[in-house]
């Protein structure tokens, strides 16, 4: 089979519809199958490699990012490219929202290729139905399959007027460098990454307002007053950086938070394993895989009342809680009272990880869709 997939992003960036493609096509070429990529350049640099067509980014008039409609130089300068690339594929992948994606899966349905699309998170949680029939839904509407990083966003999708046959929840992978670590293990982690602390929260996000570290960082100085010698490292890069770091300072907290800033996977790895606590104070997340990775590694979340938080509950149980989400003091009593009784994540967390999130489990369930599309029985 060969597979062209079509993403606005791949590694470097760090985005999961840059990872999941970039893992789809490595599956592939391991099973004996052939993948192609469509991609736009990284925003660190494209890397040079024989499997990947660069298309360079398309600025869109403010008119055409209000209503969604595509920039019409842009738009041929996609088909022409897809003229090629079309040949002889048997199936695209069209990854997330934007003149690209949108663009190649209406012109893979015209030229007869079946197209399964992968949603996110933010094409759905910011969809808004318009008077005119845009690029996004008319792809949305035509595609053979689509997929979803959560059940929720599958149901705000049919909540929104998108319910449609052929639609699958398909949760992202855990790389196995995101392994149990029991409390023994745990300690040896945090002392590689030379941290001497009782207790040790981590957040791996953008710096973004919707990422909620605001509100971590707002919770801070009541952890301390219990726990004074806990820290909090914090990893991921954002414009919001010189804000948080002031607001550290402001609380008199400056001393115990870390801002990392973008680390490598392996490092965000070993963070994972070196934590007491995975800290997701997000406003809005899907399905959020760092969350995940953390518990691979042993350690319990406390995540907001975010969509995908309360989802990751549903799944995992005490080892993911729950507070209202926009609320430090709520966020502070649930850290207090978990590093008051510490503990490693449950064999049954372990066990879902192991047979629901794990990269054989989710390629095997992207092959049937794929085998299913090009059949014409999905």
């Amino acid at each position: 089979m060969k597979i062209l997939h079509v993403t606005p992003h791949l590694p470097p960036d760090q985005a999961a519809n840059a990872l999941l493609p970039f893992h789809l096509g490595e599956w592939a070429r391991e099973r004996g199958d052939e993948a192609h990529f469509l991609a736009h350049p990284p925003a660190a640099g494209e890397r040079p490699q024989p499997d990947v067509t660069w298309m360079p980014r398309t600025k869109r008039t403010f008119a055409q990012r209000v209503f969604r409609t595509g920039s019409l130089g842009g738009s041929v300068r996609i088909r022409r490219t897809l003229d090629t690339l079309l040949r002889d594929v048997d199936v695209v992948h069209v990854h997330s929202n934007g003149l690209l994606p949108e663009v190649s899966a209406l012109a893979a349905k015209k030229a007869g290729k079946p197209v399964v699309l992968t949603l996110y998170g933010t094409e759905i949680w910011h969809y808004r139905p318009k008077f005119a029939v845009d690029l996004f839904t008319k792809a949305y509407r035509r595609a053979d399959a689509v997929t979803f990083y959560s059940q929720g966003l599958l149901k705000h999708a049919e909540e929104l007027g998108l319910g449609r046959p052929g639609c699958f929840t398909i949760y992202p992978p855990v790389a196995p460098s995101f392994r149990f670590h029991d409390d023994r293990a745990m300690r040896d982690a945090r002392a590689a990454l030379d941290v001497v602390v009782d207790s040790l929260l981590v957040n791996v996000k953008r710096l973004h307002p919707l990422a909620g570290q605001r509100y971590l960082l707002q919770a801070l100085p009541t952890v301390l007053r219990q726990h004074p010698r806990t820290h909090l490292v914090i990893c991921g890069t954002g414009a919001l950086l010189p804000e948080l770091k002031a607001l550290a300072r402001s609380l008199g907290v400056e001393s115990h938070v870390t801002f990392a800033g973008l680390v490598d996977n392996a490092v965000v790895a070993r963070y994972c394993a070196a934590a007491d606590l995975f800290m997701l104070p997000s406003v809005l997340e899907a399905l959020p895989t760092v969350a995940v990775e953390a518990l691979a590694s042993g350690t319990p979340v406390i995540s907001s009342d975010n969509p995908g938080g309360v989802e990751l509950n549903g799944v995992f149980g005490d080892d993911v809680k729950v507070v209202p989400r926009e609320h430090p003091g709520a966020l502070a009593h649930a850290i207090v009272a978990a590093l008051a009784e510490k503990r490693r994540t449950r064999a049954d967390t372990q066990a879902a990880i192991e047979t629901r999130f794990r990269a054989g489990a989710i390629a095997g369930q992207y092959w049937e869709i794929y085998r299913g599309v090009t059949r014409g029985t999905r």
